[in-house]
């Protein structure tokens, strides 16, 4: 996206079951990736009709997902991400069944996306110079924390997350964008 400034969005069980889609979670994805498009050219990426990118398109930003841009003449319609991110607690949707069922829909196709992507990264890596290689890390560790701790550890690492996105070098050409996947949930007793 041109503008890289970090917005959100918080998920209600209505725009889960609308996001809930594997289209219009490809749509929304590529338009926060690839920046503002047309249906048709959404549609030509994707590998779907125009007429049902189209649809979805309109039920994403039914939610407030997605716009339109400015940019359209005739019937040409430009549409954008609304925000560069969402999110969702399981508090949003506890006691509604379609809404859980999404965000288990959800969170599961979200996991398989990362490791499509982090495949792709260790594919491609012999290709980046060796500063970058040894700067993509990759670790994992086991924290013994109450619900409270780890709600407290959450919040400290999305200002961590914060204060980086608020130092972007966007004009340094050394800088490259970055994904960070991470995944708190309590090991089995």
């Amino acid at each position: 996206m041109a503008d890289q400034r970090f917005t959100t969005i918080r998920l209600d069980g209505r725009a889960l079951r609308v996001l809930a889609h594997p289209l219009r979670s490809r749509l929304l994805s590529a338009l926060r990736i690839d920046g503002p498009a047309t249906a048709t050219a959404l549609a030509r990426t994707l590998g779907t009709n125009t007429g049902a990118t189209s649809y979805h398109l309109r039920k994403l930003a039914s939610v407030g997902l997605v716009d339109e841009t400015d940019e359209g003449r005739g019937r040409e319609r430009w549409w954008r991400a609304s925000t560069t991110s969402h999110d969702w607690t399981e508090r949003d949707v506890e006691g509604d069944l379609e809404a859980e069922a999404a965000s288990d829909w959800l969170k599961r196709y979200y996991l398989r996306s990362f490791v499509e992507r982090y495949e792709r990264w260790l594919a491609s890596a012999g290709d980046w110079p060796i500063d970058w290689r040894a700067a993509a890390e990759s670790g994992d560790a086991k924290l013994r924390v109450t619900p409270t701790q780890l709600t407290a550890f959450h919040e400290e690492l999305t200002r961590l997350l914060d204060r980086y996105r608020d130092a972007a070098a966007a004009d340094d050409r050394e800088a490259s964008d970055v994904e960070l996947f991470y995944h708190l949930v309590p090991m089995d007793r």
